[in-house]
């Protein structure tokens, strides 16, 4: 069996220990929060470092999830892919595009695979609605525009909405495209969060043709998870939460120019639901098939992670000049 640790169990590193408890030999956490790895450490059967440093010294370690801040990524990066351990770094893969090139170049040299911690693509709805997309279900794909709101959380202090957030949306449109963006238009500011973006309206412009439109926002009082898709032939709209998706097309019958109030519209709604998985456990089940076959690599590679984080950063540049920007 896999042998694991975690690094860093705030709130996601704590559901990562829970998960791989279930699915691999979990043989340790490690967080400067000595009381939280402890409490994590119990609640998981396995032990628990005070620094990463420890932690390899003292354990053998096939694969790793880095799931503390972002800014520290690429040290932690380092340290593991020196051991040869197998890393997947939670989202964000870093706090600069710069250092995201740096750990796939470490990891690369290292022989070690890379996967980066985008959860929603692990959704099942999402490989569900791609592959409806690939049999060409909606016809030709005009845009794809997605909405992620919630309020503010306590836990971020160091990242705006579009890096926290926007980052899984930014993924999941390039992945449902088949896509990769070539160009960037954002507007968006600070209302709550001083120094940080807490809301913003993205452009985004694909190779193919396809356009992208992002909604993010800490704002708002609810929390909304939804994709959805303008094809030539139907529209889609895709539910992350209640991992649900309704496909949606018309026919028109015969009418009358003169009474426009009696065009005979025809429509269409097709739900569908797929069985309810957690998306972190099949995130966590897709890196530890690609332990057992590194040529076919995770789904979501590290060129993915930082191809994630060059749009958001570019983003955020476009707020910042009030500018497209081009990549």
């Amino acid at each position: 069996m896999t042998r694991t640790a975690v690094i860093g169990v705030g709130s996601m590193g704590g559901n990562h220990a829970r998960v791989l408890s279930q699915m691999s030999d979990l043989r340790a956490v490690c967080d400067s929060d000595t009381g939280r790895a402890r409490e994590i450490a119990k609640k998981f059967s396995c032990n628990h470092y005070p620094s990463t440093e420890e932690m390899l010294r003292k354990e053998d370690i096939d694969a790793v999830v880095i799931a503390n801040p972002t800014i520290y990524h690429l040290q932690e990066v380092e340290k593991c892919a020196a051991r040869g351990i197998n890393i997947l770094v939670e989202k964000p893969i870093a706090d600069t595009v710069e250092n995201g090139q740096k750990i796939l170049d470490v990891t690369s040299r290292a022989g070690v695979v890379l996967a980066v911690g985008m959860i929603e693509r692990h959704n099942p709805i999402v490989k569900a609605t791609r592959e409806i997309l690939d049999k060409g279900g909606l016809g030709q794909v005009v845009t794809i525009s997605s909405k992620r709101v919630s309020s503010y959380p306590a836990r971020i202090t160091d990242v705006g909405v579009i890096t926290d957030l926007g980052v899984h949306d930014i993924d999941v449109l390039r992945y449902l495209s088949s896509s990769e963006v070539t160009s960037v238009y954002a507007l968006g500011g600070s209302v709550k969060a001083e120094g940080l973006i807490d809301h913003a309206n993205i452009l985004l412009e694909f190779q193919n043709g396809t356009k992208g439109i992002m909604e993010l926002s800490w704002l708002t009082p609810m929390k909304i998870r939804s994709v959805r898709v303008t094809g030539l032939k139907a529209y889609a709209e895709m539910d992350y939460i209640d991992q649900e998706l309704k496909i949606s097309s018309s026919s028109v019958g015969k009418y009358d120019l003169s009474d426009s109030w009696r065009i005979p519209q025809n429509y269409e709604i097709r739900t569908m639901r797929v069985a309810m998985e957690e998306p972190l456990k099949r995130e966590l089940q897709d890196f530890m098939d690609a332990l057992r076959d590194p040529a076919a690599g995770p789904l979501v590679s590290g060129p993915d992670g930082l191809m994630d984080l060059t749009v958001a950063k570019a983003a955020e540049r476009s707020i910042a000049k009030g500018s497209k920007v081009m990549l």
